[in-house]
């Protein structure tokens, strides 16, 4: 019996005995090995091992939830005593629910390490920007391998058994000629396999080449009325606010979603497809089951245009009496247009090419402001240069319904795959 299996089991059954009525308890182990790179030199090398204990309790239709770190007899009692206890002090919601049917055990990605590789791979990968881009600095880079097991159990004997593995890499760098520099950018890529240098893979290799033609930037002129490009990565971003506005458990449970009456209803362009699908085969190590027990699948929150599912947990959607989401990662799957991003660009009059958004979070109505940050000019159908202090304004909801064009390329970074979208009636303030 793993130690995740025998803490778990441990976990339930003090919970049952302190009173829970249903409960569920989730023991992981992860260890990660890391290499960091600071000004171009390996500095650490080293192992971590973190456990994780999640505890949930239902009493008398009242929750209660804990969190821990340790796997020691007498702190899993402890915790599974406090979760019971805080459901028994929990205002009673009958909306609160754990999944009766279920279970699997999951092998996924890469468990076992090739530290050896992952080395080699960093370095191939630092000596390729000093050698193809002059004018990068490196700040940092990160590379690991993290592998995790782990165990789920709950009172209706569902269970799970998950082990998996992956390597990270994240890369902090700017572009230098003289006194002039770009601003920082970042990236990094999630994989399950080495076989490629990280340079071919995400978007590593155009972020490197962008940060090298930022370093002279000029503000457009004015203000006006254009068209966006967002990039795969800038992209992802802004999906994420428009879906936390528009399609998550708050806004709905609250009532400010402006789509809170739109399912089965135009809401974006027709050829816009958007998936949550941590079973994609381009998603490294997804999402196997939610936090109430359900097994995750895969569904399109956007279909053709049309909103066809809402990204509700299982207890948000028996509060609000709609349906509940089938998994609640936010692997993001966009389906890609049949149009060549040089054809995107090469249709935009005058607009940006933005890779970075910087901004507050956007309000219930979807109203954003903020600066594109590495971000180009594109004017009569060409990429300028690099823009600075630039802001960009829109509402998020109103974009899907104004797409000039969806990119028939997309980038995958192991969390999902997205394309470049390109947006009208974007207001773009220069000086």
């Amino acid at each position: 019996m793993s130690r995740e299996l025998e803490t778990a089991r441990l976990a339930l059954d003090a919970l049952l005995e302190y009173g829970a009525q249903e409960a569920s308890a989730q023991a992981q182990t992860s260890q990660k090995r890391e290499f960091t790179i600071e000004g171009g030199r390996f500095t650490l090398l080293r192992t971590t091992l973190d456990h994780s204990l999640s505890l949930q309790a239902l009493a008398d239709r009242r929750r209660g939830v804990v969190s821990g770190n340790s796997f020691g007899e007498e702190a899993v009692r402890k915790a599974a005593e406090d979760c019971a206890a805080s459901a028994r002090a929990a205002q009673p919601d009958p909306a609160w629910e754990l999944a009766k049917e279920g279970g699997g055990a999951f092998t996924d990605g890469a468990p076992e390490a090739d530290l050896e590789q992952l080395f080699e791979r960093t370095k191939e990968l630092l000596d390729a920007i000093h050698r193809e881009f002059p004018k990068i600095v490196v700040e940092q880079v990160g590379s690991e391998h993290v592998s995790t097991r782990g165990v789920y159990l709950n009172s209706h004997g569902v269970r799970y058994e998950t082990l998996s593995g992956r390597y990270g890499l994240d890369l902090l760098f700017s572009g230098h000629e003289g006194e002039q520099s770009s601003s920082f950018n970042f990236t990094g890529v999630i994989t399950d396999r080495l076989d490629r240098p990280f340079l071919e893979m995400g978007d590593l290799r155009q972020s490197l080449l962008d940060a090298e033609n930022q370093i002279h930037t000029r503000r457009p002129e004015g203000k006006f009325e254009g068209r966006v490009i967002f990039t795969p990565a800038c992209l992802g971003g802004m999906l994420g606010q428009l879906l936390s506005n528009y399609a998550a458990d708050a806004v709905l449970l609250d009532g400010t979603s402006q789509w809170k009456d739109s399912l089965g209803k135009q809401v974006a362009d027709k050829r816009l497809t958007l998936s949550a699908s941590p079973r994609d085969p381009r998603v490294v190590c997804g999402e196997r089951f939610t936090p109430e027990g359900f097994p995750s699948l895969d569904y399109d929150v956007i279909r053709d245009g049309v909103l066809r599912q809402f990204m509700l947990s299982a207890y948000a959607a028996n509060k609000t009496g709609k349906t509940r989401a089938p998994n609640r990662s936010f692997a993001l799957v966009m389906k890609p247009g049949d149009t060549p991003l040089s054809e995107l660009i090469a249709s935009t009059p005058r607009g940006l090419l933005v890779s970075r958004y910087s901004g507050g979070a956007s309000n219930a109505s979807g109203e954003f402001s903020g600066v594109a940050k590495n971000s180009f000019l594109i004017e009569d159908g060409k990429v300028g240069p690099a823009v600075s202090e630039t802001m960009i304004s829109g509402n998020l909801a109103g974009m899907l319904d104004r797409v000039a064009g969806i990119s028939r390329e997309t980038v995958e970074d192991g969390t999902g795959s997205l394309p470049w979208l390109a947006v009208d009636g974007i207001v773009i303030s220069g000086k």
